[in-house]
């Protein structure tokens, strides 16, 4: 099927499910689209098993030519972060600078081994062999919490500033630390030789710390050009050139093309807003931004409702990922209430954080990108049904029920 033709199709269903949403369920956007394209795979999937062919097949057929740890991954990522990171504060970033490091890095560490561990008892339980080190895996790939997701679920929830920084702040770092740990453990799982701590560490400088220069140097660059022009149109394209190219140079290179991306936007949405750009360039400018952003997350959570249409799935699977569902949970509430524990004698947190930063990690796409990169090996669709019902429950009950959770268990912090 030809790029344009497939392209066209996905638009078509995503616009025709955003109406439906908009006029029936009333649901946030993103997550009505992912409720009714899945739903719509459940059914093509029902008839399957009952013997009715209502298109299965050419669904399939049409998702399995769509690489989509490519298109996510090597794509749509760049804008979406970019978008992202344009309407965050670094001032906000700044006031919780100590809380987001502490648990974009150490806390995704420690949820990986966590996560790994319990999931490699849990797989045993159910009579499925899969190796420590890719339990591991399936934990370095789960643990990081979606920024696509996260920013998305966001914008509909009303939680106080700073804890809206943190949750936001943590899920645009840590996915760059968490592909680098899904890295190294895969490195250590197919048996390539040369890695050691020393490498390890190497490699942690050079992903996030040249992700970090490289964004910065491109974001100034763009920056001291958005400063002598006085045209949206042109400054419109600068932009969309930087969250493309600040991507592609760091991929490149071998960075971190997350953080590069990130850093590049935080520079041009705060320095860039405040001294190179006018009132009328700002607004038009959001303007753009935001319908990339709602028109690419629309695409990529029915993307994600539809994948189920390409897993083999059986009921030993489907309890594999409930499982997996409350593993992921309870680590995080583990990891996040350690962390926190740790840091209260150095800040105050009141006592709704943990609740809080637990149910709104939120996993996504980035967890289902990187488990469709694993090769073919007999542990591949465990780990793919297992990350696929996390995410969807993540996105469908988490993402739905946060807000609630806010008002009604929320307590004010001084942070």
């Amino acid at each position: 099927m030809h790029l344009f033709e497939l392209t066209a199709i996905l638009m078509a269903l995503t616009a025709l499910f955003s109406y439906l949403n908009y006029r029936y369920l009333h649901m946030p956007t993103t997550i009505g689209i992912m409720f009714i394209s899945l739903l719509c795979s459940l059914v093509l999937v029902t008839g399957s098993w009952l013997g009715v062919d209502i298109g299965q097949e050419h669904v399939a057929y049409m998702l399995s030519s769509i690489d989509f740890n490519e298109t996510l991954m090597h794509g749509m990522l760049a804008f979406l972060l970019f978008a992202g990171a344009m309407h965050l504060k670094v001032d906000d970033l700044l006031s919780q600078k100590w809380a987001i490091l502490v648990l974009a890095t150490l806390g995704v560490i420690f949820s990986t081994f966590l996560i790994g561990t319990l999931s490699f008892y849990l797989f045993l339980l159910l009579g499925l062999s899969v190796p420590f080190i890719y339990c591991l895996l399936f934990g370095a790939l789960i643990s990081p919490t979606d920024p696509v997701a996260v920013l998305g679920i966001l914008k509909t929830v009303g939680v106080p500033k700073s804890l809206e920084t943190k949750i936001a702040g943590e899920s645009l770092f840590n996915d760059g630390v968490g592909v680098v740990v899904f890295l190294i453990l895969f490195e250590l799982a197919t048996g390539a030789e040369g890695v050691t701590v020393t490498s390890v560490i190497s490699l942690f400088a050079k992903e996030a710390g040249g992700g970090i220069v490289l964004g910065f140097a491109l974001g100034y660059l763009a920056y001291r050009m958005l400063k002598m022009v006085n045209n949206y149109q042109v400054e419109a394209i600068i932009t969309l050139a930087l969250a493309m190219g600040s991507y592609a140079v760091a991929d490149y290179l071998h960075l971190s093309g997350p953080i590069a991306t990130v850093v590049a936007g935080l520079l041009i949405g705060n320095h860039g807003r405040s001294f190179a750009m006018s009132d009328h360039t700002r607004e038009r400018l959001d303007d753009f931004w935001e319908l990339i952003d709602e028109v690419l997350n629309a695409i990529l959570f029915l993307l994600i409702g539809l994948e189920i249409l390409i897993i083999s799935m059986n009921w030993n699977l489907v309890f594999a990922g409930l499982g997996a569902v409350m593993v992921a949970l309870f680590s995080r509430f583990a990891t996040v209430g350690t962390l926190i524990s740790l840091m209260r004698p150095f800040r105050p947190f009141s006592q709704g954080v943990i609740s809080m930063l637990t149910w709104g990690g939120i996993r996504g796409g980035i967890s289902v990108a990187l488990a469709l990169s694993l090769p073919a090996i007999p542990e591949r669709n465990t780990l793919l049904a297992a990350t696929y019902v996390v995410v969807i429950f993540s996105i469908g009950v988490q993402g739905m029920s946060l807000g609630r959770l806010a008002r009604r268990k929320y307590s004010p912090i001084t942070d």
